[in-house]
């Protein structure tokens, strides 16, 4: 170490998108104390549901790790140091996991849970060994039963409350954190159902010429519905649009997301400009971010800028459900499995394969009205071969 000159690096949270406040450490890839060479991926981190391998900005030794995997780091927040064997490192608290400070109604503060329970408890006429045993296993002993004189709890009573519980308790086979790409979906779909006013509609489809042409030129549902509702986007812009505060904001490019079940969770990859690019580029498009998606290496250009949704469950075995607006969109397709059902045709019961279509929308930017007019847009043209046909060749 050159005298005066410190060699101590920090790693940091980078900022993913401009609108990123904090990222979660999914995975360190070196251990404390461990060697790192400068470039080499470090630590996985996750904003947004993207995941990127932050390098190592330095060669050295990873000292000290400040944010564990599972935590929350706002963005330029020190993650770890790097330095020499015996390079003196400053001292900088380690980032954990935090609980909101106490709320204030006027001048009135109130205590988190814990605290007014502790208060409690020191009011509760209770023997100190009791209390102790009480707090050991998080028990209110507000709840408990005392059989000592003048009704004090005693520690038997404490064991014999505790007993209970655990009789009358149901086993839990496994605990999952709530984290990575399983707390950001969580996040947005609460954030969805909070801010828009939801609404769904649906409608049955005959899919005979929509088989037909899957069966042509060999590509999915998936495919077909991107580029059907893309097209059916171009004449209903009103569903290709966000709302910003007081204004509705129509987007120009009509950019499909089509929602895609991980091991880790959902993920949304966007195909952009779908309604200018012909079917099989669709499904060639669709492809490849689907292979990405299976071996974690999407980017944050596939997973953002969409300004329309399709789910499909129909692989399940699903025929009708309710998707949830994917924020900030104004709408989300909701796609149920083809099934032979019988239907009236020309005053005679004829077996059609049918699927049924879910339309989400945000009750604040559509009403019903133009809602069931998109809808049935995209069932025209999927039920009217001439038209089907010649959309998915431009």
């Amino acid at each position: 170490m050159y005298e005066g000159i410190s060699l101590v690096t920090k790693v940091v949270m980078p900022r993913l998108s401009l609108t990123m406040k904090e990222g979660t450490v999914v995975q360190w890839f070196k251990k404390e104390g461990e060697t790192v060479k400068k470039g080499e991926p470090l630590v996985e981190v996750l904003s947004e549901k993207v995941t990127y391998d932050v390098e190592s900005p330095a060669s050295g030794i990873l000292r000290k790790i400040l944010a564990d995997e599972g935590i929350d780091a706002p963005v330029a927040g020190t993650l770890g140091i790097i330095a020499e064997p015996d390079e003196p490192i400053p001292e900088i608290e380690e980032i954990t996991a935090t609980t909101p400070p106490p709320e204030r109604i006027g001048e009135v503060t109130l205590l988190p849970e814990k605290e007014i329970v502790r208060e409690v408890e020191e009011r509760v006429l209770a023997s100190p060994a009791a209390k102790r045993l009480a707090r050991e296993h998080g028990l209110n002993i507000t709840k408990v039963k005392g059989s000592g004189p003048e009704g004090r709890i005693i520690e038997a009573d404490v064991k014999r409350c505790l007993e209970e519980e655990v009789a009358l308790a149901t086993r839990v086979r496994e605990v999952i954190l709530l984290k990575g790409i399983r707390k950001t979906t969580a996040e947005r779909v609460s954030l969805s159902a909070r801010t828009a006013p939801h609404s769904t509609i649906t409608m049955e489809v005959n899919m005979t010429n929509a088989i037909r042409l899957r069966e042509e030129i060999q590509v999915s549902y998936t495919d077909i519905l991107v580029k059907v509702v893309a097209k059916a986007l171009e004449e209903h812009r009103i569903l290709n649009s966000t709302i910003v505060g007081e204004k509705i904001k129509i987007y120009e490019d009509i950019n499909i997301g089509v929602a895609v079940a991980t091991e880790k969770g959902l993920v949304v990859p966007v195909v952009r400009n779908a309604n200018k690019k012909p079917l099989l580029q669709i499904a060639s498009t669709l492809k490849g971010l689907l292979e990405k998606a299976r071996e974690r290496e999407l980017s944050r250009e596939d997973l953002t800028g969409g300004t329309f949704t399709i789910t499909n469950l129909g692989m399940y075995g699903v025929e009708v459900f309710i998707p949830i607006i994917n924020p900030p969109e104004a709408a989300i397709l909701g796609v149920g499995k083809v099934t032979e059902k019988p239907v009236i045709v020309n005053k005679e019961v004829k077996i059609k394969p049918i699927m049924y279509l879910s339309l989400s929308y945000d009750h604040r930017i559509v009403d019903g009205a133009p809602a069931a007019q998109f809808l049935q847009k995209v069932k025209q043209i999927l039920e009217k071969g001439s038209e089907l046909f010649s959309i998915s060749e431009c």
